[in-house]
């Protein structure tokens, strides 16, 4: 069920997301915000949609930057609780909606008719989320093996429980880009012949000794927990619904800002703007454009990433590896759905041409 609030306030703590992990900071800092800020233009009188709310950080500068009105999703019941105080004084600005960012246009639709200016999308864990040790994402702290963002579902230890050796083994290759997979599988599958694996120490104890090799600054745990995570929440099949439906949502001259953690969500942003805009590789440089191929509904803002600077990086490690990705509406229609025979497996849809 979905579930909507308004009200008005100014949230104090503000949210960073990763795909990997990184000791606390005490402070919650949104990644990348100035440049998020400036890639979405936000101007007076406009409606703008922050996808991932977390604990508010976009939201918070959005409704600063401009007396706009901001929508702010998030399949989280407690980020939505926590933004009653944010929404709290802004006299109606923040209208705060419980759901994920892949229905983003059914539920911003639900709540307004009211053309959009411009789309948010924050991948990935929230550090309200990672720090929460009954959450059940932190391989640091010992807690249940759960990892769902909401609160329904498969969970962790279900995936890890029920998956052959095979399969396990290629979902963490897959989506955690895990070079000693093989190893991790195996030996998840000869701990749980013993007894289940229901804690997250456990299951990290498992794979550090699996691993032979560490590598400086990275826990051997950080890979499989980032796959168990993503199968989890279907958080690459949410990605791509999400573009899709911001695409159709967004009013010419409308922004998209999609802020990335790693290289699967990255690389389907970039491929989903490349694709639009009318920058992707032709098969030949001598090959006119398929017919078939619909108008650009996007023309690029970021040629190449943009990232942290080094101060952002000292202020908040989480931020490292953060990749942000801008794009601006065209008055072209929404491309068609299509199965994208490039997705992986796990990925569920993409969207592609005809």
């Amino acid at each position: 069920m979905t579930k909507a609030r308004s009200a008005t306030g100014r949230s104090r703590r503000r949210s960073s997301r990763g795909g990997g992990e990184a000791l606390p900071t005490g402070d919650h800092v949104p990644v990348l915000l100035e440049e998020v800020l400036t890639a979405l233009a936000p101007r007076d009188d406009a409606t703008y949609v922050d996808g991932t709310f977390g604990a508010g950080g976009y939201s918070e500068a959005l409704l600063a930057a401009a007396r706009c009105h901001v929508l702010g999703l998030d399949r989280d019941p407690a980020a939505v609780r926590r933004g009653a105080e944010l929404a709290a004084r802004h006299d109606g600005r923040l209208t705060l909606i419980e759901g994920r960012f892949g229905d983003i246009e059914r539920l911003v639709r639900g709540a307004s008719a009211e053309p959009i200016a411009g789309v948010a999308l924050d991948l990935g864990l929230s550090s309200l989320q990672l720090d929460a040790a009954e959450r059940g994402f932190s391989f640091r702290l010992d807690g249940p093996l759960d990892m769902r963002m909401g609160g329904d579902g498969t969970n962790a230890a279900d995936l890890v429980t029920r998956l052959g050796e095979d399969e396990l083994a290629e979902l963490i290759r897959a989506l955690g880009e895990e070079r000693f997979a093989r190893r991790v599988a195996r030996a998840i599958a000869a701990a749980r012949r013993h007894a289940p694996i229901r804690r997250t120490g456990e299951l990290a104890d498992i794979i550090r000794a699996a691993i032979p090799q560490r590598e400086p600054g990275l826990d051997p745990a950080t890979r499989t927990f980032q796959a168990l995570r993503i199968a989890v929440n279907d958080e690459l099949g949410e990605l791509d619904r999400g573009l899709a439906a911001a695409e159709r949502l967004l009013q010419p001259g409308g922004r998209l800002a999609v802020v990335a953690f790693h290289s699967l969500e990255d690389t389907r942003v970039k491929t989903f703007l490349r694709r639009r805009s009318g920058a992707m590789a032709s098969a030949s440089r001598h090959m006119p454009p398929s017919p078939d191929t619909p108008p650009p509904s996007f023309t690029l803002l970021t040629r190449r990433p943009i990232r942290p600077g080094a101060e952002e990086i000292a202020r908040n490690p989480r931020a490292r590896s953060a990749r942000l990705r801008a794009a601006e509406r065209t008055a072209a229609p929404a491309w068609p759905a299509m199965i994208d025979p490039s997705a992986s497996r796990h990925g569920s849809r993409a969207e592609a041409p005809r």
